[in-house]
C-alpha cells in the first residue's frame, strides 16, 4: 500500500526507480482525500482526468528514457487563491464562479506544473482570502484534523490541512496576515513566508486585476523542512543549497510584547525551540529589535488597509461589503495593539506616512540583523480554536488562558515579518497540552531565507516535527 504520508523526496524517489508509478500514486492520494474528505473537506474542485493523463504522460516518458523534471510524477493539490488550468481561483466567492476556465496557470503554478507535478485539485479558503480560518459559501467549512472542532487556520487552511492527512506531499500558499504561517501553527506542518518580492503574484486572486502590491507574498508549503526547501528551489528558481552548521550562530527568542497577549502554550512553544536550537550550538538570548509593538500595528494595518479592495471590480467590491458590512476597518481600536477593524480603505496621505514609518523599523531591523541571524517568535497568539463563523470579525473574541481577547489580535505576532518584508519559516515545536500542535517562525533578514531552513531543521530535530494526525 502507498503511503502518502511519506515524504515528497521519498515519493519521488520511488517514482524513479519505477517503484511506483505516477498514475498509482494519483490514485493513492485521490483515494486518501476520498477517506477523509467528510471529516476533514480541505479539498474544494478537482479536474482528475487531466490530472490523469498528465500522469499517463509522465509515466510513458520515464518508460522511454527522457529526461524529466525534478517533480516528475509527484501529485500536488493547489490553494483555491491560484488560477490553476481549467479550474480558476474563486477564492471562496461566489461572485468569481463564473470565472471562465480557460485561465492560465498562476506563476508559481506554471514552475511546478514544468517541474513535473500533476496538479489534480484546489484546497479550500475562506471568502476573498480574509480569515484567520477557512469557510465560505460554496465549499462550507474545512476542519483541524487534530479536532474537528478547530479551525485548520486560513487563508491557507485547506492546503495545510490537506498536507497533514495526506492528500498532497507539497501545496503552495499567500501570506499578507499570516495565511501561510496560522495554517501551519495550527496544522503542525511547515511553510516559508519569502521576502517580499521574492515571487511573483500573477494569477494570484485577490487581487482580479494583477499587480504586485505591498505586504502580499507567496510560497511553499510542507510536511517536513527538507521537503519545503526543496520546492523552494523550484518557485525560486534556484539551486538547493546544502544543510550547513549552525554552531556559534546567534539567534534571539522574542516571545514577550506589551501590547501582544501569548497564550502559555504558544510561548512555551518558542522556549522549546530555543532549547533545541541551544543544543544545536546556537547562541539563544531572549532579545527583540528596537521596535515597539503597537506602533508597528498601526502602519502595517494602515497598509493593509490601503490594499484591502485595491485591483477589485466594482462589483466584488459590492460582494465583499454584503459579505462582511461590519468589517470595514483595521484600525486601532481600545488599547492600541490589542483590537483591529477591517476597512476597504485608506487614504493616499496616511498610507504615504505609514510607509515613511515602515522603513525607519525595517532599518531598526537591519541594525538587529547585524548581531543576530534569526529571530525565532510565536505565530499564533492562541492553538487552533474553535470554528467562530456566527458573529462578524470585528466583534469576534478568543479565548486565551481563561481571558477574552479580541480575534483580530491574531495578526500581532504575524506582522514584522510581514510588515517589514521579512522571511519567516513555520516550523512545528511541538504540542499544547490538549495534543494541539504548536508552531514558531524563524524569521531573518532579506533574502535570508537559505539560513532559514538550517535553523528550522534544527528545530525540527530537536523536538520531533510533523506528527499525523489522530485521524
Amino acid at each position: 500500500m502507498i503511503d502518502t504520508y511519506a515524504t515528497a523526496r521519498s515519493m519521488l524517489a520511488n517514482l524513479k526507480a519505477k517503484k511506483v508509478s505516477a498514475r498509482e500514486l494519483l490514485a493513492a492520494h485521490i483515494a486518501q482525500n476520498d477517506r477523509i474528505a467528510k471529516k476533514i473537506n480541505a479539498v474544494t474542485e478537482t479536474d482528475i482526468p487531466r490530472a490523469e493523463k498528465d500522469a499517463d504522460a509522465i509515466d510513458a516518458a520515464r518508460a522511454r528514457g527522457e529526461p524529466l523534471g525534478p517533480l516528475a510524477g509527484l501529485p500536488l493539490t493547489i490553494k483555491d487563491g491560484f488560477d490553476v488550468e481549467n479550474m480558476p481561483a474563486w477564492s471562496g466567492n461566489p461572485a468569481l464562479k463564473d470565472r471562465p476556465k480557460n485561465v492560465p496557470d498562476a506563476t508559481v503554478v506554471a514552475d511546478t506544473r514544468k517541474a513535473g507535478a500533476v496538479i489534480w485539485a484546489k484546497t479550500n479558503v475562506p471568502f476573498m482570502l480574509s480569515d484567520i480560518q477557512s469557510y465560505n459559501a460554496i465549499h462550507g467549512t474545512t476542519n483541524n484534523p487534530y479536532d474537528v472542532t478547530k479551525v485548520p487556520g486560513g487563508s491557507s487552511g485547506g492546503a495545510a490541512a490537506a498536507l497533514a492527512t495526506g492528500v498532497t506531499p507539497l501545496e503552495i500558499g499567500s501570506d499578507i496576515g499570516g495565511s501561510l504561517r496560522h495554517p501551519a501553527n495550527f496544522c503542525g506542518i511547515s511553510s516559508l513566508k519569502p521576502t517580499w518580492g521574492a515571487l511573483s503574484g500573477r494569477g494570484h486572486v485577490p487581487p482580479v486585476a494583477y499587480y504586485e502590491c505591498d505586504l502580499g507574498v507567496y510560497g511553499p508549503m510542507a510536511r517536513n523542512v527538507d521537503d519545503l526547501k526543496l520546492l523552494w528551489s523550484i518557485l525560486n528558481h534556484s539551486a538547493e543549497q546544502p544543510r550547513r552548521d549552525i554552531k556559534g550562530s546567534r539567534v534571539a527568542i522574542w516571545n514577550e510584547e506589551a501590547t501582544w497577549p501569548l497564550a502559555r502554550d504558544v510561548k512555551a512553544g518558542t522556549e522549546r525551540a530555543g532549547e533545541a536550537l541551544a543544543k544545536a550550538g546556537v547562541h539563544v538570548e531572549h532579545a527583540k529589535p528596537d521596535i515597539d509593538g503597537a506602533y508597528l500595528m498601526d502602519f502595517y494595518l494602515t497598509i493593509l488597509t490601503s490594499i484591502i479592495g485595491a485591483g477589485l471590480p466594482s462589483a466584488l467590491l459590492d460582494a465583499w461589503e454584503a459579505q462582511r458590512p461590519q468589517d470595514r476597518k483595521l484600525a486601532a481600536q481600545g488599547d492600541r495593539g490589542a483590537g483591529y477593524r477591517l476597512a476597504a480603505t485608506a487614504s493616499a496621505r496616511d498610507v504615504y506616512a505609514a510607509n515613511v514609518k515602515q522603513q525607519a523599523y525595517k532599518d531598526k531591523l537591519a541594525d538587529f540583523f547585524m548581531r543576530y541571524d534569526a529571530i525565532v517568535m510565536p505565530i499564533s497568539m492562541v492553538t487552533a480554536f474553535p470554528h467562530n463563523q456566527e458573529v462578524a470579525f470585528n466583534d469576534r473574541v478568543l479565548d486565551l488562558d481563561g481571558k477574552q481577547v479580541p480575534y483580530s489580535g491574531i495578526l500581532n505576532w504575524i506582522s514584522p515579518a510581514t510588515a517589514l518584508h521579512a522571511p519567516a519559516l513555520a516550523v512545528p515545536a511541538g504540542q499544547a497540552a490538549a495534543g494541539l500542535p504548536v508552531g514558531v517562525q524563524v524569521v531573518g533578514p532579506w533574502h535570508g531565507e537559505d539560513r532559514l531552513f538550517d535553523f528550522a531543521a534544527a528545530i525540527e530535530d530537536g523536538l520531533g516535527g510533523f506528527k499525523r494526525p489522530p485521524l
